[in-house]
């Protein structure tokens, strides 16, 4: 029965009347006058609990009666108002759009064997084109984010598609490695916002309770793509030129981009702004300029909105541990397989992106039809249990699965590697740390989204810049320490690693809420 109809009950001038047992009347022969006196109570009693969820006839409830999470406004232009197809067509979108993130680093990863021949460089030279993107990806999130939360995310997100696509076709034509190298950075800058504003439009239209299966179809395509990406590289590298494994990110970003022109409204909506008077707001939402909220504007500060967001521990340490767990499941076979298969089985580069590509893809996927659906049923159940009140920390209890089989993982790659066994244990390897990295990711956003949701875009940035940053590295020291110490003990010790990040975590499951309510939350973007 809906809550408002339970208060209409309890509170209507007649009581009703299984609650009426009258001393006079004598009980059924199946059931005496104490077992009806007891259900009257139990269920006079269930009837007060289920009242108390709605203290407020305004309050607006999703479909298990519970108050929604944030409340949406009255204006129809209010992206949590969209229709669902519309959020799911939102949704998927942005979720192509990160995908073509690391898809556009990561189509030439087995492609560099013939891209060094061509420059007249090694392969682990040749791999610094993938981690300078790479690294340029954390820096330009930096930029589009103060821009996305004052002008809008819909012209950011045009705009950076056609810088991605422009500078990855650039990067195909390039003639000189040091053209190349710019070409790449211009990538990186440009999408660098498909990771962290995307991140604020999956919160822009979608509740709490549904936040977490949101974001892990974003995060299974942010992992993904990367894993998709060596299956098409190594063919296009093998049978028509490396060349094309730029010119294909780019035809893809140019596609994108015509997509979302005509199909992604803004999101961007400040809670308690005047209602938009229009017949079609969604169509009105569909401009490209002109939708800033009133009072908003562009300052100095809000570059720096980032670093403010590390002071918080349940997103310092969040970030921290999905950088880790991340760069050693997706990063570090990226750059390491096109080496390493050619080295320890003579691979061609079509084989190397498929050992590599359907390992850590089917991983992955695995991954996300576990974690985005458990951490969302684990929070409505706690929600129901404790009279609808809110704790993120228990999405943390998602985690462990990712967290346990990540360190199994990195053992399984580095004794693969180290003793030449056959080349599907490399690939199963690829298979258990990117399970484990999506259950991982998928919880950790959601997570740090639930924490302080008007500051995910800036919680995404600190995210993408923690990964980026300590992912670059990778392909300068990852070559060179397993064949120094040995892949066997390299594996062994990225698996410690793994354990000793993922303790500040367990802390976090604890002790975050007592933590966060000393901090206190942080006072910008409040209205978003």
């Amino acid at each position: 029965m809906h809550p408002r109809a339970l208060v209409r009950l309890l509170f209507s001038p007649r009581p009703p009347a299984m609650s009426q047992v009258s001393l006079n009347e004598k009980p059924d022969s199946d059931r005496s006058f104490k077992e009806a006196k007891i259900e009257s109570q139990s269920a006079s009693s269930q009837l007060k609990e289920d009242a108390a969820l709605e203290v407020d006839p305004d309050v607006k409830l999703d479909k298990h009666g519970l108050p929604l999470i944030p409340q949406p406004s009255s204006d129809p232009s209010d992206p949590l108002n969209f229709p669902q197809w519309l959020k799911i067509a939102i949704l998927l979108q942005v979720s192509f759009l990160v995908g073509l993130g690391p898809l556009n680093q990561a189509v030439i990863n087995p492609a560099y064997v013939p891209l060094a021949a061509h420059f007249h460089k090694t392969t682990v030279v040749a791999s610094y084109q993938t981690t300078i993107a790479i690294a340029f990806v954390g820096v330009g999130a930096f930029l589009w984010v103060p821009l996305a939360n004052t002008y809008g995310r819909r012209p950011v997100l045009l705009f950076t598609a056609l810088l991605s696509a422009a500078s990855s076709l650039a990067s195909g034509k390039a003639q000189t490695w040091s053209q190349l190298i710019g070409t790449r950075v211009l990538n990186g800058i440009g999408t660098a916002s498909f990771f962290t504003v995307g991140a604020g439009v999956v919160t822009d239209c979608f509740f709490l309770h549904e936040r977490g299966r949101a974001f892990g179809i974003f995060t299974v395509f942010l992992t993904n793509s990367a894993h998709v990406a060596p299956i098409p590289g190594g063919f296009l590298a093998q049978f028509v030129s490396y060349r094309w494994c730029y010119y294909l990110p780019g035809i893809l970003d140019l596609t994108l981009f015509v997509m979302m022109f005509f199909c992604l409204p803004e999101t961007l909506y400040m809670r308690g702004s005047k209602p938009v008077k229009t017949d079609r707001p969604i169509l009105h939402r569909m401009r490209v300029w002109g939708l800033r909220p009133e009072g908003k504007h562009l300052r100095l500060v809000d570059f720096w909105r980032p670093f403010q967001m590390v002071v918080y521990p349940s997103v310092l340490i969040s970030a921290f541990y999905y950088a880790v767990s991340f760069s050693f499941s997706s990063i570090l076979p990226a750059v390491t397989s096109a080496t390493l298969f050619r080295l320890k089985h003579h691979f061609t580069t079509s084989q190397t992106g498929l050992a590599l590509g359907l390992g850590t893809l089917i991983g992955a996927t695995l991954g996300e039809l576990l974690g985005g659906i458990v951490v969302d049923r684990t929070m409505y159940l706690n929600r129901k249990s404790h009279g609808g009140e809110v704790v993120p920390e228990v999405r943390l209890q998602g985690i462990w699965a990712g967290a346990i089989l990540h360190p199994i993982g990195l053992l399984i790659w580095g004794f693969a590697w180290q003793y030449k066994t056959h080349w599907i244990a490399s690939t199963i390897a690829f298979a258990v740390m990117n399970f484990s990295a999506q259950i991982i990711s998928t919880v950790l956003y959601s997570y740090a989204a639930d924490c302080y949701k008007p500051q995910t875009p800036e919680i995404a940035q600190v995210f993408n810049f923690a990964r980026q940053t300590f992912g670059m590295t990778l392909g300068f020291w990852a070559i060179p320490m397993g064949t120094k110490i040995g892949y066997q003990f390299m594996g062994l010790t990225l698996a410690l690693a793994g354990l000793v990040t993922f303790i500040p975590v367990v802390f976090l499951m604890y002790k975050g809420k007592s933590v966060r309510e000393k901090m206190g939350a942080p006072t910008f973007n409040n209205s978003l």
